[in-house]
């Protein structure tokens, strides 16, 4: 009688936690404004960076979409770097260099862990904008993409500015479930910068300064990890410049990108993403971490043990029903900015299946190797 007390204590403690947690995500999400833009003589210069890998299938739509942009051509410089790609990549972005398209190609000649910073600080070396704007070689925007960002910049005045990202034209559903899991974790780090508390952001849709890149150390520090280019770097931003982080709340600054096609390289690119949390210098970080895998282990285990007793199995039905009713709350507002409510249908299913998935990641990527662009790297 006294373990199932200290089970249900310890269970109700984390539950508890947890839904303070997103409530605090949902009130930071409704304390950021829906920006419009009013000002339209923009005058910051602009350099787009893309660090690309073997993007021969993807790269022309994205030079494209940023060829297409309605910002200024004259204040706009678009710059990528070929990271030691072994098809046509290199090959396709010289196509476009007679309408101001750069390419920089890598050559490093030692191993390098963290290629994509190396290739991210090569071009801000070489870039002449005052303000730097990263994407991915795999993402589309619309053409007012770009004008929105810097009509925000110079409206704000904010050292980096975080904006959304969204996957698009799914298959399946399991690239449908992505969806949703990933507008949670945009919703997530857009909620903690309107919380004044930045935790996370992604670098296929980052602005900041280039004065503020080099005042806080650019990469230093954090270059010998392969992933971390954009929430690291987030988080030195943060340290620096307090109060200066933005996040830009409007669907013309929204730069969209596929799901990931097999398990395996969603969790491929789920263990490159959470292995950024052993570099975390802030610790509260790492202890809500701490405390939000805990939870969703601890539902775990209460279904396993219901198998032995049926106490067990309520304390998790409790816990997932708490889960889901919250996170519903937040969804709601989240998929409503990227017109993506559908997808809250699938909440039920994808509330299984991700406390597994926090579980195994939570584990699996802090720990070993994993595979990113036909690399291994950790």
């Amino acid at each position: 009688m006294e373990i199932l007390s200290i089970i249900s204590v310890l269970s109700s403690f984390l539950t508890g936690l947890y839904i303070l947690v997103v409530v605090a995500f949902i009130k930071g999400w409704h304390k950021l404004s829906y920006f419009k833009l009013q000002k339209q003589n923009l005058a910051t210069k602009v350099s787009v960076l893309v660090a690309a890998r073997n993007e021969a299938g993807n790269i022309a739509k994205t030079i494209e979409d940023l060829l297409a942009q309605t910002y200024d051509k004259q204040l706009t410089e678009l710059i990528f770097v070929d990271d030691h790609s072994t098809d046509r990549t290199a090959e396709i972005i010289g196509t476009y260099a007679e309408r101001g398209v750069k390419l920089i190609r890598l050559n490093e000649g030692q191993t390098l862990n963290s290629y994509k910073k190396k290739a991210i600080q090569t071009a801000i070396a070489q870039s002449s904008g005052s303000l730097i704007v990263t994407t991915d070689a795999d993402c589309r925007m619309g053409p007012d993409w770009l004008k929105t960002i810097v009509g925000f910049y110079e409206e704000k005045n904010y050292k980096m500015i975080s904006s959304p990202v969204a996957y698009f034209e799914e298959k399946s559903f399991f690239e449908r479930a992505q969806t949703l899991e990933f507008l949670y974790l945009i919703g997530l780090g857009a909620s903690t910068i309107g919380n004044k508390k930045p935790s996370t952001c992604n670098g296929a849709n980052l602005a900041y300064e280039k004065d503020a890149f080099y005042e806080v150390g650019g990469f230093k520090g954090i270059d010998d990890l392969a992933s971390g280019d954009d929430e690291l770097l987030l988080h030195k931003m943060a340290a620096k410049f307090d109060g200066n982080i933005g996040f830009l709340k409007n669907e013309a600054a929204v730069v969209y990108t596929h799901p990931k096609a097999t398990l395996k390289e969603f969790i491929q690119q789920r263990k490159r993403w959470a292995s950024k949390s052993t570099r975390y210098k802030n610790k509260s970080i790492i202890v809500l971490g701490v405390c939000v895998w805990l939870f969703n282990l601890s539902i775990l285990v209460n279904i396993t043990g219901g198998i032995f007793n049926i106490f067990y199995l309520k304390l998790a039905l409790v816990q997932l029903l708490l889960k889901m009713t919250v996170e519903y709350l937040f969804l709601y507002d989240v998929t409503g900015f990227a017109k993506r409510r559908k997808l809250l249908v699938l909440l039920p299913v994808l509330n299984l299946l991700h406390i597994l998935y926090i579980v195994y990641i939570g584990i699996a990527g802090n720990s070993g190797k994993y595979n990113w662009k036909d690399r291994m790297v950790k």
